[in-house]
This record gives C-alpha cells, structure tokens and sequence, in this order.
C-alpha cells in the first residue's frame, strides 16, 4: 500500500477508536496485549477514564523520561491525552505539555480530558509527526508512546524532532522494536500495522536513523519481550540526546 493509504487506514483506526471513548465505550486496538497495564493505578487515579481507556501505546514514557519542573515536553502522537497530562503534572506551572495529533477525534477526546482533568499548561495541536508545527529549538523533551512505528517516513520523523529540540535536548519514546527479520506477510498486513507491529524498525535500523538525524548517546533498552511472536517484536524505550 502507499503512504497515503496507510496514513489513511491509521487515523481512520484511531479515529473510531477515539468515537468509541467519547461514546463511553474502550478504545480497543490491535496492540492488545502491548498496550495493557503499562500504567500503575497511583498514576492514573487523579486522570479522566477517558484518557486511560483511549491509552493505545506500549509503554509508559512519562515514567522513564526523567521529566523536571519547567521542562517543555512535546508528545508524538498524544492520542487521548493521558502522557500530555501526566507530563503536564511531572514539569509543574513552570513547564508546558504539548500534544500532536493527526486525527480530529483524538485531538476532541484529548482536548475533553485536558478540561475535565483541569490542567492548564498543556496545548493539542493538530498535526502530523513528519511535519512537527514547531518552531526549531523549542522542546526540552520529545516522548511518544507507539507511535512512530505507525509512520512510514521515520527518517523524517527522527530529523522533526531533532530540530524541534533544544540544544542538550532529549529524545525519551516508547516504541515497537524488532530484533532480527520478520516476515513479509507480517510486513504487508494492514492490521498488523496499525497494531503497532508491521511498521516496527528493526533495533540497529532504529539506532543508525538517529545517528544519522544527529543524535548521540542513542540507546534502546527493551521494557516487554512479546513472546506470542517468537520473542522478536518487543516494547523499547528509545532514548538519545541532542548535542549541546
């Protein structure tokens, strides 16, 4: 499929997923079992349902970013909210949340948790991840929660958000990595994709593309070893930093 038909399939499986919030209903996506329990309740109690229940990542890069009061943090692909208003909370008055967010009903769902959970440095923007609308130099931390393996022009994404951080700034995602070769009918399945793992990057593929956009200190450090797929396919956190 093109670019465009899998971008399509993507917002369109998010956006339902989104409805379905808003409905009352779980988001549901084809990530489960990557995306259960990634949260601890102590986290989530003071949030609205419907940020948890439209939590479609892998990880939890809000707890492992080392986010400090007044950090500007930017979320790739923020979905429902829930690591904007978690971050929100960890970098205080003094610090701002952004979320981007492709999809209008997303974007809705985030925006109605943001007023019912009260937070006010926290700002949803409307945009795709290979297109940051972002000034350069202008985040601290970049985090993302499965999301950049859902795009299908990561070396555009990886070069985003190398400009758009600071100098000394840092790189902290949640992503689905490969470790060795998968097959091409996992590669060609749109479900797959948009469940998070067709799109995934081989580990050293991930390495080198943010060499190449010019990080340093690129590590990946895996946080769940998916055994229904032989053990190949495992949650990461991606981390790397921006020279000073």
């Amino acid at each position: 499929m093109s670019g465009d038909e899998i971008k399509d399939t993507v917002k369109a499986k998010y956006g339902q997923a989104a409805t379905r919030v808003l409905g009352g209903q779980g988001g549901g996506c084809g990530c489960d079992p990557v995306s259960s329990n990634l949260y601890a309740a102590a986290e989530t109690a003071a949030l609205p349902e419907g940020a948890v229940l439209a939590s479609l990542g892998c990880g939890n890069p809000t707890a492992l970013a080392e986010l400090h009061e007044g950090d500007i943090v930017l979320d790739l692909g923020s979905g429902g909210g829930i690591d904007v208003l978690l971050s929100a909370r960890r970098v205080g008055a003094t610090g701002k949340a952004y979320g981007l967010d492709m999809t209008e009903e997303m974007l809705a769902l985030a925006r109605e948790n943001q007023r019912k959970a009260g937070v006010t440095n926290v700002e949803f923007l409307k945009g795709e991840i290979e297109h940051i609308p972002l000034p350069d130099g202008s985040v601290d931390v970049i985090i993302s929660n499965c999301v950049i393996n859902l795009s299908v022009d990561k070396r555009r994404v990886m070069h985003e958000a190398f400009r758009v951080l600071k100098p000394g700034g840092r790189f902290a995602v949640s992503d689905v990595v490969v470790r060795g070769d998968i097959p091409d009918a996992v590669r060609r399945s749109m479900e797959l994709w948009v469940g998070c793992v067709a799109g995934a990057l081989e580990e050293q593929e991930y390495k080198r593309l943010l060499a190449e956009a010019g990080f340093v200190d690129v590590g990946i450090e895996p946080t769940r070893i998916y055994e229904e797929v032989g053990g190949r396919i495992m949650g990461a956190f991606v981390r790397a930093r921006k020279p000073v």
